[in-house]
């Protein structure tokens, strides 16, 4: 019987939503289960998971040095320390298996899992998988993925979990009236839903301020979470007696609500984000983060190949562009019907479902590995 599992996710959202989903679904069948989150004391997890109900233990923090320097010199010693803290949780927990969702901790605790023999489930949320996964993914035939053709052997496309109140949003005529109501907005207007990430996005700030006038005026209106940091600047750049209403936000407290409210989205295409809407079936206008490796182009394609969303860079991103080809979709009723089923058809809802199928299977390995195992081996 599986009795306790532990799920390795810190440092960023990305890693943290898709662990705490699985660990909600892993309690919704078996209560008793005891479910451990490995993560950082200084990571969004510190907040996040106690929130939801869940068993928090840390580790420290080892990021890897991208020049040579002292840090890379300090590199070996840290990821001991790591190693050991994360195999402590595992003795302590008696984990049974390990799930790994990449980043700073999931390198800890595969090696610490793999010094006890205790299987290991890694889920890759990306198209392309980061240090630690590549990493987790040799030690383990219990490997899943959110893309097709995601470079890890044997893996099983799974999707990205999510939790429960994405999954089951209610996008109804009734319900949309609702969301609508809590943000101040017209219950029967079009409703273009802009964000940029918990901090904001400046270029985006910076387009919807210079097209603010002309989507009101063609009757849409506006729901836009700036950021903190940029909250001041966007109110004061905004035109005033707008003819439609254009509710400005410093952040969203609450995600799906705007989900509800919204006919189309301008947003970053960061794969939690790109998951959750394919999930709700809410189309939108993808402005990948201009750094990295093009992972969020990546994250993106699948929906705007199947004609649910658009793709802009963010070099390309202009007031023109926008008004060009975004406005037309907010005021076709047609238009956002087809993209929102387009949408809608790239979700993966049984991903949780999945991956908690991977853990019950991996953990049945151990028990006949264990079975099978001669009474004078050594334990």
């Amino acid at each position: 019987m599986l009795r306790s599992v532990v799920l390795a996710g810190g440092g960023t959202a990305g890693h943290v939503e898709p662990a705490l989903a699985v660990a909600d679904a892993l309690r919704d069948v078996d209560p008793r289960l005891r479910l451990t989150l490995l993560g950082t004391a200084v990571g969004v997890e510190a907040r996040l998971v106690p929130a939801r109900g869940h068993e928090l233990a840390t580790v420290p923090k080892v990021p890897m040095p991208r020049r040579p320097g002292p840090d890379l010199l300090r590199l070996p010693g840290r990821l001991r320390a790591a190693i050991r803290q994360a195999g402590s949780v595992l003795d302590d927990t008696r984990a049974d298996v390990v799930v790994g969702f990449g980043g700073y901790v999931s390198v800890p605790a595969y090696l610490a899992a793999r010094r006890r023999g205790i299987p290991i489930v890694v889920h890759e949320a990306n198209p392309l998988p980061g240090l630690a996964n590549r990493l987790g993914a040799r030690f383990t035939p219990y490997v899943a993925t959110s893309y097709p053709g995601t470079p890890l052997r044997g893996a099983t496309l799974t999707g990205i979990p999510l939790r429960a109140e994405i999954l089951t949003l209610d996008r109804s005529p009734a319900a949309v009236r609702a969301a609508r109501g809590r943000y101040h907005l017209d219950p029967h207007r079009p409703t273009l839903l802009v964000f940029g990430g918990s901090q904001g996005a400046r270029s985006l700030n910076q387009v919807m301020t210079a097209v603010a006038r002309p989507l009101a005026t063609a009757g849409v209106q506006v729901l836009h979470a700036a950021g903190p940091k940029n909250y001041d600047e966007v109110a004061a750049a905004l035109p005033r007696g707008l003819p439609a209403p254009y509710e400005l936000r410093p952040y969203l407290d609450h995600i799906p609500s705007a989900y509800a409210a919204a006919d189309l989205t301008l947003c970053r295409s960061g794969a939690m984000t790109c998951a959750e809407l394919a999930a709700v079936g809410l189309p939108a206008a993808y402005v990948p983060l201009p750094i990295g490796n093009g992972e969020q182009r990546r994250n993106a394609l699948p929906t705007v190949e199947a004609g649910g969303g658009l793709l802009v860079e963010d070099s390309a991103l202009s007031p023109d562009w926008l008004l060009e080809n975004v406005l037309p979709v907010l005021t076709s009723a047609e238009r956002l019907a087809k993209m929102s089923a387009a949408c809608a058809g790239t979700g993966h809802p049984r991903a949780a479902a999945a991956i908690v199928e991977l853990i019950h299977t991996a953990a049945a390995t151990r028990r006949r590995t264990r079975r099978s195992r001669p009474r004078h081996a050594a334990s």
